[in-house]
């Protein structure tokens, strides 16, 4: 997401009710930390980087003049965000700031924002798609199993399934993730003002959803799947 936006006091809050959980289920063990924190740090840098990309492409050098036209990881990364995604499953990269009277007027206001805003989930759903390539790849090349490869294969796997989870997630049409903006666009202005009017309860209504459903993962394990079979498709015509 390109403007964290959240109330601070309620994502704390939050975010302790998820550790809280996380800790009485068991948390998460050292062997699935080491082969998500690829995955994470992947994910995170290209989906800002995206962000600061497309800004810049419209005429904002705001990004650029921040240093985060890069690939970077510590341009990207807010420290207590991947501290947060890595024990709870839910955390933030460094915003990408913009200055929206810098568009070259090439687009609406909104549909410029817009822009901005879905660049960051395609981008991990293009992530998603090379690295499953990868993985096809390895499968037709690699003709011994050793121990190594098992390892190679699990973070590729986790790589894949963080970038479509932090895809999903973004999409989510609610203040201040990425799918507000993409949906600020298609609105009427009294649509959009009851939004940033009900900024709070939406944000709740979030909060609920990622922390008493399975929503996001149902949907991101959906789309691997898809990923997956349409990969093996086309690999199975070679």
């Amino acid at each position: 997401m390109f403007n964290l936006g959240f109330d601070k006091r309620t994502l704390y809050i939050f975010l302790g009710i998820m550790l809280l959980i996380n800790l009485m289920t068991g948390g998460m063990d050292l062997v699935s930390l080491v082969y998500s924190l690829p995955g994470i740090i992947i994910a995170m840098t290209f989906h800002e980087f995206a962000h600061a990309w497309m800004a810049n492409k419209l005429g904002d050098d705001t990004p650029r003049l921040q240093g985060r036209l890069n690939l970077n990881p510590l341009s990207h990364t807010d420290p207590v965000g991947l501290l947060c995604l890595v024990l709870v499953g839910f955390g933030w990269g460094k915003p990408v700031e913009i200055n929206s009277r810098n568009f070259d007027g090439k687009y609406s206001l909104t549909k410029a924002e817009a822009l901005v805003s879905i660049a960051g989930p395609l981008m991990n759903f293009l992530l998603a798609i090379i690295f499953m390539i990868v993985l096809f790849v390895m499968n037709m090349y690699v003709t011994t199993i050793t121990t190594t490869v098992k390892v190679i294969v699990s973070i590729i796997q986790s790589i894949i399934l963080i970038n479509i989870s932090l895809g999903v997630f973004n999409l989510i049409p609610v203040y201040p993730l990425d799918g507000s903006k993409v949906l600020f666009h298609f609105l009427p202005y009294k649509g959009r003002e009851w939004i940033m009017q009900n900024q709070t309860i939406l944000t709740m209504i979030l909060f609920a959803v990622v922390l008493f459903t399975n929503v996001v993962p149902y949907i991101s394990i959906g789309i691997y799947n898809g990923i997956y079979t349409a990969a093996d498709f086309i690999f199975g015509l070679f």
